[in-house]
């Protein structure tokens, strides 16, 4: 009888283990497509891209870029290239943030369906539905940082001493990684009205709760704010911080229109 009962309770103690292995195993699948659906979208948006860098394409958009935030002298070039692989390097790597740009719609939609597993039909149909507006708000996070955050960081930042014996030239991978960097950023930060309201409508989160805990947020905020701005100086962090935690009070403010679930 004690040898039939301490099988039966290895047995039982043996079947929670089993299942959580399955489970582990199934959610790293699951994260394996996901990440695979999200990278086919980023290399396709990259050979978009790699059509805008070409030097000697129509649209050169290393040129736009360069042009538009560079400190212009009539002296010298604004840029220098200083590694022999730098200019392949650095026109490849803005490809890339082109096509990571280009598939952000793709890179949200996995993240969510990600983060809530086994969605119903209808729910799938929101998320489909909330594409159209990661576009626009991703695309209005562009906007917003190619009119005053990049152009604000730069003059700041290159033009911070003033002194005439400071001859600005930055590197060519210096310039396009902040401006890139910055660019990406605001894009990303102007997700977060849409997601919110995403996530309330799958039940993740509430407004009730997101109003509760509004002074965890401003930390949160700030201190997400500190640690991906790429130059780390208060200008650039207030001009992130300030526009986030304005995004989190309008995703609040969305989330109380979410229709309460049965």
């Amino acid at each position: 009888m004690i040898t039939q009962k301490s099988q039966s309770t290895a047995t039982t103690s043996a079947q929670p283990e089993e299942a959580y292995a399955m489970s582990l195993i199934d959610h790293l699948r699951e994260l394996r497509t996901r990440l695979v659906r999200a990278s086919i979208g980023v290399i396709l948006g990259m050979f978009v891209g790699v059509f805008l860098v070409l030097p000697d394409g129509s649209v050169k958009l290393i040129d736009i870029l360069i042009r538009t935030f560079a400190p212009i002298n009539p002296n010298y070039a604004p840029i220098q290239a200083v590694n022999t692989t730098e200019q392949f390097s650095e026109y490849m790597m803005v490809a890339l943030v082109v096509g990571v740009m280009l598939a952000m719609p793709v890179i949200v939609y996995q993240l969510l369906a990600f983060i809530v597993p086994a969605l119903t039909d209808k729910e799938r149909r929101v998320l489909y539905l909330a594409l159209p507006f990661v576009t626009i708000f991703f695309g209005s996070g562009l906007v917003f940082g190619w009119f005053i955050t990049v152009p604000t960081a730069i003059h700041f930042l290159i033009g911070f001493s003033g002194s005439a014996l400071i001859q600005a030239q930055p590197t060519l991978s210096d310039f396009l990684s902040t401006v890139t960097t910055l660019l990406l950023i605001n894009g990303i930060v102007f997700e977060l009205p849409v997601i919110i309201y995403v996530l309330a409508f799958l039940g993740v989160v509430t407004a009730q709760q997101l109003s509760q805990y509004r002074r965890f947020a401003i930390v949160a905020v700030v201190i997400i704010a500190a640690v991906i701005t790429p130059t780390g100086d208060p200008l650039n962090l207030a001009l992130l911080a300030i526009p986030m935690y304005m995004l989190y009070e309008f995703g609040v403010i969305l989330a109380r229109f979410v229709p309460r679930r049965p």
